[in-house]
């Protein structure tokens, strides 16, 4: 804690409560009141006959009273200081470890239906991203589908099984919009990885490299702390493009499209710092590497930071010599000698000098009355109140653990609450059923396990076409923070600014469990709070039997509220 206060900084010196310092005036007449008194007991002491002072008199020293003055005189110096607050460091805030994001950036403009690959450019990519899952690459991962405009197809998420179920029946035809507006793409992925200030991997598959393309991602690159990984999807000999009715399309000069991978791009493209081209292979070695490097760079820790106008109180540097001082005045100083043990023994191991005067519990309350919550739960030792401060800092995998200690109704229903934080509604209602059996009054469990079993059925038995009007009906009703329309999921194209996206994204996110739609606002600090009414917030969504046209009538429905209209893209197919 205090490692780092040397070399005093005498020019950042101050004290925080200088008021007390005018406490040295009364100190100082009481030393020379003192230090009067023993000189009139000096006198009197001559008054009796010197044969008869060693009988009348106990032996003492002067010199000895003197000290004990001075080291009393000392000690309240050094209280008066820590009461006045000496301090010439400000408050550090430890650095974080983020995790870092990825944005998969498949390309679905018709030229990816090309076979020069076989099945097809597309078929192969969606190979590659489902080999990609299985290497698991641990980092939290959101699919974009681009084209003319850039849509998200799967927000950023842990649970790996929603953007395998969501590939499958991804084609061209979804898009609005023909093209390859790989800007559009780089824009909207961007903003999927702001969650942090951990730098993120945009991941692109696609078999579009021209010089255009190559000036775009140099250009990204040295404006974004993200760096890019490519995966080409085709092949140096290339094939002929085709429109959706399998006849070739041709150029304004009557030839006949044909895309093929230009090794000399690709080349120059791995040669920019913060880009790496990684070759297509048959097997699955290429996806092996990039899961090997997202892997190994998933973490990032950002620096320590000093509080602005806030001080460390440093006065407990002060009490320390002040009670060493006090225990030296009393008799043959046994007091200090016991002391001393207690501490040597009470210090050692992992426990520090503060144990002796604060309770674990006691000095993580202290922690969360600042705020400091991630702290808080390191030094509480009850598993409720641990639970409580990991919820707080939203660290809900660490407070599930810490709940998941306390068997009782209260710690089974606040399991639940972080179960459901963390997406993971069926244990959430495994969870509020346990809160329910120890204590059936528990009213909050009880109508919080029937909202989720309620929502969790509405995923089965429906129609593409009452899904889409159950959706039209939820976002009319929607009164979420963040938005207040219900398939205002994020886009990419021209009238979508870079705010929008970050805002779309919040409203997109999603930690795990499959086709989940919005998430509930936060809930309250102190746990108590219920589930919303599902006309305001919807914890899942029912998805289209076929993914492909949900994900079609979405992107359409962007395309219009955005007004987002694809570039003049001339040469992309």
């Amino acid at each position: 804690m205090y490692k780092d206060l040397l070399p005093i900084s005498w020019s950042d010196f101050h004290f925080l409560r200088p008021e007390f310092l005018w406490l040295f005036l009364p100190v100082l007449v009481l030393l020379l009141l003192s230090l009067m008194s023993m000189r009139q007991e000096i006198k009197w002491k001559k008054v009796i006959a010197p044969h008869l002072r060693p009988y009348v008199i106990f032996k003492g020293s002067n010199k000895a009273k003197v000290w004990m003055h001075v080291v009393l005189l000392f000690a309240m110096a050094f209280g008066i200081m820590a009461l006045a607050g000496p301090t010439w460091k400000k408050i550090k805030l430890p650095g974080q470890k983020l995790e870092t994001p990825m944005v998969v950036l498949l390309d679905l403009s018709q030229s990816m239906m090309a076979e020069d690959v076989q099945p097809n450019r597309l078929e192969r990519a969606k190979f590659k991203i489902k080999d990609l899952i299985k290497y698991n690459p641990r980092a939290r991962m959101a699919l974009v589908g681009y084209a003319g405009t850039a849509h998200t197809i799967v927000p950023l998420t842990k649970d790996y099984v929603i953007i395998d179920s969501h590939i499958e029946n991804i084609k061209p035809n979804v898009m609005p919009f023909p093209g390859s507006d790989l800007e559009a793409a780089l824009i909207l992925g961007d903003s999927l990885t702001q969650v942090n200030e951990a730098p993120g991997t945009l991941l692109l598959i696609s078999d579009d490299f021209s010089e255009k393309e190559r000036t775009l991602l140099t250009e990204y690159v040295r404006n974004s702390k993200n760096t890019v990984m490519i995966l080409p999807v085709n092949t140096p000999n290339g094939a002929d493009i085709k429109d959706v009715r399998g006849r070739e399309i041709k150029d304004p000069n009557g030839d006949v499209v044909h895309s093929n991978l230009d090794a000399t791009t690709m080349a120059s493209l791995n040669a920019i710092d913060g880009i790496t081209v990684q070759p297509l292979t048959l097997d699955d070695s290429d996806v092996e590497a990039i899961a090997q490097a997202i892997k190994k760079n998933l973490t990032f820790t950002t620096k320590d930071t000093e509080k602005e106008n806030e001080w460390r109180d440093l006065g407990l540097l002060a009490v320390i010599p002040m009670t060493i001082l006090i225990l030296f005045w009393f008799r043959r100083g046994w007091v200090l000698y016991g002391l001393l043990f207690i501490s040597l023994t009470s210090c050692s191991g992992d426990r520090s000098f503060k144990d002796l005067w604060y309770t674990p519990d006691y000095q993580g309350q202290l922690l969360s009355d600042k705020g400091d919550f991630k702290d808080a739960a390191e030094e509480y030792s009850d598993p409720l109140r641990k639970g409580v401060a990991y919820f707080k800092s939203g660290d809900y995998e660490d407070a599930i653990n810490a709940f998941s200690e306390d068997t009782t109704a209260a710690g089974q229903y606040n399991l639940g609450l972080a179960y459901f934080k963390n997406g993971d509604y069926e244990a959430a209602s495994f969870a509020f059923n346990k809160a329910i059996e120890k204590d059936p009054s528990l009213e909050m469990a009880s109508q919080n396990n029937t909202q989720i079993k309620k929502l969790l059925g509405q995923t089965d038995g429906m129609t593409p076409q009452a899904a889409e009007e159950a959706q039209d009906e939820q976002g009319k009703k929607a009164k979420n923070r963040q938005n207040d329309s219900m398939e205002n999921l994020g886009g990419g194209g021209q009238e979508a600014s870079k705010k929008d996206m970050e805002k779309e994204r919040l409203e997109e996110e999603v930690s795990s469990n499959i086709h989940k739609g919005k998430e509930l606002d936060e809930v309250p600090d102190d746990l108590k709070s219920q589930i919303q009414e599902p006309n305001q917030n919807v914890l899942m969504r029912k998805v289209d039997d076929d993914p492909s046209i949900f994900l079609e009538k979405k992107f359409k429905y962007q395309a219009k509220k955005y007004n987002m209209k694809p570039k003049t893209n001339e040469g992309a197919y």
